[in-house]
């Protein structure tokens, strides 16, 4: 082959071997490529203890369960703790008459937090005026992550199950709760509250999101404040929610929040616990449970043991006063709307020391 014939044979190849790469860059290289996954919100490793899935899950249930503990007619659950000594008791604890709001102002702009619930406008909470302008209609979907409110024991079931072991689909209806409704609750409470002020025990302004906070930390905390949780009492539980909220802005706080470990539950039925409060959604959020991606700690605390729970309660000037005083006790009273077959209702709970 002479050397002018080589040249165009290497002439050739280059002109193919750019067809070949234009054709790839067209084709392959520049064709849409699928986008990174987004990192999964995944369980603070600390909390990967009993119960890790639905198996384990079922046993604890099962343990800390109070079905038929107050009869299979039962209403209250463990406020059938809070018994008329415990009332005169927990008023005995009011010393100087100080009161603190545990509510947070009802919500009229949409927020991140607002994870379901949202009207039409936008806004959690509707409040007009009506034409007279001396009277005005509220609406509020107030089951959320930021209005304070409390759960009845029908707002949630366990595989098909409501607490006391009545079938779900018999109390569930189109037409409200017809057993375990928060009517029942019309009396309303009054009892000793105890703030446990987690952050406050690891020198912490809050919990970051995610923090699981477990029997073995509330026993600390008791022990450091120098009081005791006991039958018929309202726990109170602060992860500074609110305070990092106030530094931090809010954030989607059904996916990613500090709270109570599942495996609590057995600790609050030794211990008697009647109603639990935090100034979240109780739960630490990824939940810790294989299988149960949502809410655990509501499932057993309202299905098993029969527990109401206050949702989203501000809990930093308790905290504040609690801290002044050196109290961490006190009594708190609220009360629910009287709505026959609700699930819930919005309430202003308030202490005082």
């Amino acid at each position: 082959m002479s050397r002018a014939t080589r040249i165009i044979a290497g002439i050739a190849i280059l002109l193919c071997l750019g067809i070949v790469g234009a054709w790839l860059a067209r084709h392959w290289f520049d064709a849409p490529q699928p986008a990174t996954p987004a990192p999964a919100v995944l369980p603070d490793p600390a909390a990967i203890r009993f119960p890790r899935n639905v198996e384990e899950f079922d046993q604890l249930f099962e343990a800390a369960s109070n079905w038929g503990r107050w009869g299979p007619n039962d209403q209250l659950g463990a406020m059938n703790l809070i018994t008329d000594e415990k009332r005169k008791a927990a008023v005995a604890t009011v010393k100087l008459g100080r009161a603190v709001s545990l509510s947070r102002p009802l919500a009229t702009a949409s927020s991140t937090d607002m994870a379901n619930g949202m009207f039409s406008n936008g806004s959690p909470f509707e409040h007009t005026m009506n034409p007279d302008l001396f009277s005005d209609t509220y609406t509020v979907n107030y089951h959320s992550y930021l209005h304070s409110h409390l759960d009845a024991l029908c707002h949630f079931a366990w595989k098909g199950m409501s607490y006391n072991g009545q079938l779900t689909a018999d109390v569930n209806t189109a037409n409200g709760c017809t057993k375990l409704g928060v009517e029942n609750l019309r009396d309303g409470v009054v009892a000793r509250g105890v703030l446990i002020d987690i952050p406050r025990l690891r020198n912490l302004q809050w919990l970051e999101p995610g923090t699981a906070v477990f029997a073995e930390d509330i026993e600390a905390w008791e022990k450091m404040a120098g009081v005791r949780i006991s039958e018929g009492d309202v726990l109170f539980l602060r992860t500074g929610r609110w305070a990092r909220w106030e530094r931090l802005g809010p954030w989607n706080v059904s996916m990613h929040e500090a709270g109570l470990h599942p495996s609590a539950a057995s600790w609050l039925k030794e211990r008697g616990v009647a109603v639990i409060g935090s100034d979240s959604g109780l739960d630490v959020m990824p939940s810790p449970v294989e299988g149960i991606p949502d809410s655990p700690m509501h499932i057993l605390a309202l299905t098993a043991l029969g527990v109401a729970i206050l949702d989203n309660q501000d809990l930093e000037a308790l905290a504040d006063t609690a801290a002044e005083l050196k109290r961490w006790e006190f009594m708190v009273s609220f009360a629910p709307l009287v709505v026959s077959g609700g699930t819930g209702s919005p309430v202003n709970a308030v202490a005082v020391f």
